[in-house]
């Protein structure tokens, strides 16, 4: 009888593990910012550069604008962003640290994109990031430039 009462709280316990184990893993910004197959070209001047894109609805609407070239104003000596028309699917987290590269959407109507590495507590949805970021701060250059935006075929 002494076992049988230790044996049902026990198998609660290792059923809920598992399940409890899940929902922490993917409830993380990280398995939220799922890597998408689709890529995204950045024409910057003569520069080209290629951007991962993250599996969300953001993303899904911003790729249903493309192609596009937006005029993109400077911001801190780290950034360039321009404002949409249009509102997007927005999903916003603090990100806690911006990188070189980063493609963001901050609040529902505003590209951002990062040249620059630093901590943040501004809350941005993660739409993508260049991947190699060789040559981006300096084809952005300090004023506002026009940033070309295609899907990669």
């Amino acid at each position: 009888m002494r076992n049988a009462r230790l044996f049902f709280p026990i198998l609660a316990i290792l059923l809920t593990f598992p399940v409890l184990t899940v929902c922490a893993i993917t409830g993380t910004p990280e398995a939220a910012a799922k890597e998408n197959s689709m890529k995204l070209e950045m024409q910057v001047g003569n520069k080209i550069f290629t951007a991962v894109l993250y599996d969300n609805e953001s993303t899904a609407a911003f790729l249903r604008k493309l192609p596009l070239t937006l005029d993109m104003s400077e911001l801190n000596g780290n950034e360039k962003y321009f404002y949409l028309p249009d509102r997007l699917p927005s999903n916003s987290q603090r990100v806690g640290s911006i990188k070189n590269g980063d493609l963001m959407l901050y609040g529902s109507d505003c590209i951002v994109l990062f040249y620059g590495s630093f901590s943040t507590s501004y809350s941005y949805t993660k739409l993508g990031y260049v991947t190699d970021v060789t040559g981006l701060a300096s084809a952005l250059g300090s004023g506002s430039v026009k940033v070309s935006f295609s899907i990669v075929r």
